[in-house]
């Protein structure tokens, strides 16, 4: 009975937001308009459904001390001659259980705020239909047990946050940051889904357990040797980083502020950029495995916490400092995670994304209230001066400086190195098929010229 009530609560966690991604879907694919009263209370109902059978299975897992529950959904996609399936488990664990509480907390909290924030929006339904995606991804994402089930998940955020981002498609500057924010994680899931694969190749399965073992988390340890551990690893920081806007792929951040508040506290402050972190965290066994990969942890996420806090301090507006200081606690979660301080790291998670979305979500009213102040007390409120330190000289203050406000040339650098060289491979590409095409319809004018792009297009991004 213990089984079967474990088993029933984990599919009413996970159905919970399919059903609002469902109803959602269905009334926008039928053209049938639904109320703002309506989209409210089907969020109500998801968020406080997925949250009750949640906290019931934390409350039977502690009564039972059972630490591993795994709901097994079976085999979607199977090639038993290729040797691969696609196999959809969901693990509940020390590890998943909070994230995914978490994650239907901070969720109900900005749907709440953003039915009176946007109402009578024109684009309204839209936010709540990819609100309901990334509703999804991210709860599929915490409870995945498999690589390919993670992946899934891990595409749904990645979409929604896209989108959201460029959210006012009707200004050119969110439909470009919005592409900016795609290529980046194009990156991360080329890396991760190159892991997914090596980890298909040396266990012969996706599920963590054959990659980390049967033990419950943190106490799993790596059946893999040290030289794949560092392997798989590194694609798996490379795709961490790329989510979390860990170095060198932090110049996306302050872009995806383009998007509306609730968005930018829910994604950016609170849950999907933390989702590489979790990453590490579902994986950290790996780190015990590799020194190596333990030591690269701890630099990529000490020398983003340090870029943060420098790029933090020149920037002039509210979102973007917010934006840069989530970044700096995000270096310091990842750096916990390679010195294997597990659950300092998971605490270190839940604290920031409660305290970054409150932040978030006051942004827009804290220059209200800073003219309110000033106003009671009848002069300007008193700032700290500047203390410039002894031990620097002028001219290393003003390199600091520049690095901070030009954000290193991070941007510049991923379009010449990365974006670039691909969409000339892709041009490339386009005009060989173009020529082969012409050719055997034996057109006598081929046309192998590259089209003219509308604004905004990639070509104009890099």
């Amino acid at each position: 009975m213990l089984e079967t009530a474990f088993h029933w609560l984990g599919v009413a966690v996970v159905t919970s937001p399919l059903v609002l991604l469902v109803s959602l879907g269905l009334a926008s694919l039928f053209g049938c308009l639904l109320q703002e009263k309506t989209i409210a209370r089907l969020t109500q109902f998801s968020i406080v459904s997925g949250l009750a059978a949640s906290l019931a299975i934390l409350a039977l897992m502690l009564q039972s001390g059972v630490r591993n529950v795994p709901i097994e959904i079976g085999n979607w996609v199977s090639l038993p001659d290729e040797g691969f399936h696609f196999h959809l488990k969901f693990v509940f664990d020390r590890l998943s259980v909070p994230f995914t509480m978490l994650s239907f907390i901070l969720c109900g909290t900005v749907g709440a705020f953003t039915n009176n924030y946007l109402h009578r929006e024109r684009g309204y339904n839209r936010f709540f239909m990819l609100y309901a995606i990334f509703l999804v991804g991210m709860v599929v994402s915490s409870l995945a047990g498999t690589i390919e089930t993670l992946f899934f998940g891990w595409e749904l955020v990645g979409l929604s946050s896209a989108l959201l981002v460029a959210y006012f498609h009707d200004r050119r500057n969110p439909v470009q940051n919005g592409q900016h924010v795609w290529v980046v994680y194009r990156i991360a899931d080329a890396a991760f889904l190159i892991a997914a694969l090596a980890l298909h190749h040396l266990t012969g399965a996706g599920d963590f357990d054959k990659l980390v073992g049967t033990g419950a988390w943190p106490e799993g340890h790596a059946s893999i040797e040290a030289s794949h551990a560092l392997y798989v690893g590194l694609l798996l920081l490379i795709a961490a980083a790329g989510k979390s806007a860990l170095l060198p792929f932090s110049g996306w951040l302050p872009r995806a502020m383009e998007g509306p508040t609730p968005s930018s506290a829910i994604f950016y402050g609170a849950l999907s950029v933390h989702l590489g972190a979790y990453l590490l965290l579902r994986v950290s066994a790996l780190l015990e495995a590799s020194m190596v990969l333990s030591g690269l942890v701890i630099a990529v996420g000490l020398v983003s916490a340090i870029f943060g806090a420098l790029t933090a301090r020149v920037q002039t507006d509210i979102k973007s400092v917010l934006a840069f200081a989530s970044l700096t606690q995000v270096g310091i979660i990842v750096a916990e995670i390679g010195f294997g301080l597990r659950y300092i790291a998971l605490i270190h998670i839940i604290g920031h994304a409660c305290l970054r979305t409150l932040q978030l979500l006051r942004a827009p009213t804290l220059l209200h209230d800073y003219n309110g102040f000033e106003n009671a007390i009848g002069s300007h409120l008193s700032v700290s001066p500047i203390r410039r330190s002894r031990w620097t000289s002028p001219q290393f203050q003003n390199g600091v400086y520049a690095i901070a406000i030009y954000q290193a040339f991070l941007d510049e650098v991923l379009k010449t190195f990365v974006a670039r060289p691909f969409l000339r491979i892709f041009q490339w590409c386009d005009r060989a098929e173009r020529r082969w095409t012409s050719f055997l319809s034996r057109d006598e004018h081929p046309i192998v010229k590259d089209e003219p792009t509308h604004p905004g297009s990639l070509e104009e991004f890099v």
